[in-house]
């Protein structure tokens, strides 16, 4: 909405007045204005009259535009942090920082001797395995026979059971660790794959590192074809803003395009600190021109509400209030404090303190503060 205009409107309403002055009748005219009470009356014949402006103060369907500074930030859903899955030592780096990388790409390969203990672990098991069930066939056999006591083979069932319970253990390490044991070269060598595609965002390694701590992050990749626009809305704005709003998001990085979207999610914490919350709007960036860190302004037109406004012209400072003169009488006012909620262009809509319909002074009222 142009407030501009709500406020031409009242400037040029047909009730509003001056009247011109209508020359001396009394020994009051020598006056400005007098104050009876809280009242502040201004008589016949004062130079005043000619220089005030009154005006009905109007309700009008007021949009609020809210433009916000923005950040462009990868969607955490769609963002990996890379950790080693065994300690060792960093013998090829594959990628390099900000390079797009494929589902399955080799990124790293680490010389582990935790990996060769894996592939020993497994073939114990599996000869343990092989050993066990030979045994229980074995006592199978003879307990058929009559050759063996029912304890003999309950308990070839029981090594045999262990034996199958360390040879899953063992494989599934093989397998978290992402290799196999039906290859046929034990090697101590492990390649590290990507588990997304995507761009690597950031890089925590070299050659020749030495990785020791499984919880380290080596290096991010995010899948950027959807990003986020993230916006920091002030405590006193939260209203105008809700989950699946319209949003407009210019970047200085693009003058003169728009990118139209919609609210994704409005965080339900303040900021302790900022006083802020944050409102995230998601795009598609199937060319990753959005990038992470890049800024933008974010606008929220928020839903027409009917809001009473007044020139910002009307407005009167005193000490730490904001006041307007209504007129309660022909050329009497009094002065009321009001609470502003935002101005915007020449207007200032009210929260409180005026109603529709009261007519104020919407300029020259500075004339009569004191």
């Amino acid at each position: 909405m142009a407030l501009g205009a709500g406020a031409d409107r009242l400037l040029s309403n047909p009730w509003a007045r001056p009247a011109r002055a209508q020359g001396p009748e009394t020994g009051e005219t020598s006056r400005l204005f007098f104050r009876n009470g809280q009242h502040i009356i201004i008589p016949q014949g004062s130079p005043l009259r000619a220089l005030l402006i009154v005006a009905n103060a109007v309700s009008e369907e007021v949009s609020h535009t809210l433009v916000l500074p923005a950040v462009v930030e990868a969607d955490p859903a769609r963002t990996v942090k890379v950790l080693p899955p065994v300690a060792g030592r960093v013998v090829s780096l594959k990628v390099q920082l900000g390079e797009r990388v494929t589902q399955g790409q080799e990124l790293a390969v680490i010389d582990s001797g935790d990996l060769a203990q894996a592939y020993s672990d497994d073939e114990k098991a599996r000869t343990m395995l092989t050993l066990t069930k030979q045994t229980l066939d074995r006592q199978v056999g003879l307990e058929k026979s009559g050759g063996a006591a029912i304890k003999d083979r309950e308990q070839a069932q029981s090594d045999y059971a262990q034996a199958q319970s360390e040879f899953d253990r063992a494989e599934t390490r093989l397998r978290s660790l992402g290799v196999s044991a039906e290859q046929m070269e034990k090697t101590r060598l492990l390649s590290l794959k990507a588990p997304i595609a995507g761009s690597v965002t950031d890089l925590e390694v070299a050659p020749g590192d030495f990785l020791n701590d499984p919880t380290a992050t080596i290096m991010t990749i995010a899948n950027l074809d959807r990003i986020w626009v993230t916006a920091n809305v002030p405590e006193k704005d939260t209203s105008f803003v809700s989950t699946g709003q319209a949003v407009n998001v210019t970047f200085p990085a693009y003058p003169g395009e728009t990118f139209s979207g919609k609210v994704l999610f409005v965080s339900d914490v303040l900021d302790p600190d900022t006083r802020r919350t944050k409102v995230r709007i998601a795009f598609d960036n199937p060319n990753n021109n959005l990038k992470p860190n890049m800024f933008a302004n974010a606008s929220f037109a928020a839903p027409a509400v009917s809001r009473i406004v007044v020139p910002t012209s009307a407005l009167v400072m005193n000490n730490d209030s904001t006041s307007v003169f209504v007129e309660v009488a022909p050329w009497t006012f009094e002065r009321r404090n009001v609470e502003i909620d935002y101005q915007e262009g020449e207007g200032a809509i009210i929260k409180s303190g005026v109603k529709p319909g009261e007519r104020v002074i919407v300029k020259g009222g500075v004339r009569l503060n004191d």
